[in-house]
């Protein structure tokens, strides 16, 4: 059964997505599983994916991860033409599907890619389940998060 997923740490991390945190307050985390071809998985193994401009989208019950980057391996099978950015289908539990639809359909939140990992051996991706921030939201975690260095700083001087 899938849980929310925990901390990705380790060197099971394939990449992230650092400026997610940056755009969103990420109230919920959800890992999916991914639907992926031959090549993709290969390209995965060698660390070779982008999710900074990538999002999930909704449609017709089903998720989908659109935008990211998987780059073909020079050694990728000649009777395919790989296509890194293709439309990838996310593989979630029905009861956790039909709550994010939910969720983003009534109340206005948005599915955003944080994380692609490793997990016994299938390529997860942590879902963070986000609402948008505003310039000053963003202003004022940067000052919050200055203000905490400062102080630290200060305590560890004296």
């Amino acid at each position: 059964m899938s849980k929310k997923a925990k901390n990705t740490g380790g060197g099971n991390t394939i990449a992230l997505n650092k400026k997610a945190r940056h755009d969103y307050f990420i109230e919920d985390r959800y890992e999916a599983g991914l639907s992926l071809e031959g090549w993709e998985v290969k390209s995965l193994r060698a660390g070779r994916a982008q999710l900074s401009e990538s999002y999930v989208l909704i449609k017709k019950g089903e998720a989908w991860l659109l935008g990211a980057h998987i780059t073909p391996l020079p050694t990728a099978s000649t009777h395919i033409s790989p296509d890194p950015t293709r439309t990838r289908k996310l593989l979630l539990h029905s009861e956790e599907l039909s709550k994010l639809i939910g969720l983003v359909e009534r109340r206005g939140y948005t599915l955003v890619p944080l994380a692609l990992y490793w997990k016994r051996g299938r390529a997860k991706l942590e879902v963070g389940l986000a609402k948008g921030k505003k310039a000053h939201d963003k202003r004022a975690v940067e000052k919050e998060r200055d203000w905490q260095r400062e102080k630290a700083r200060t305590l560890k001087i004296h």
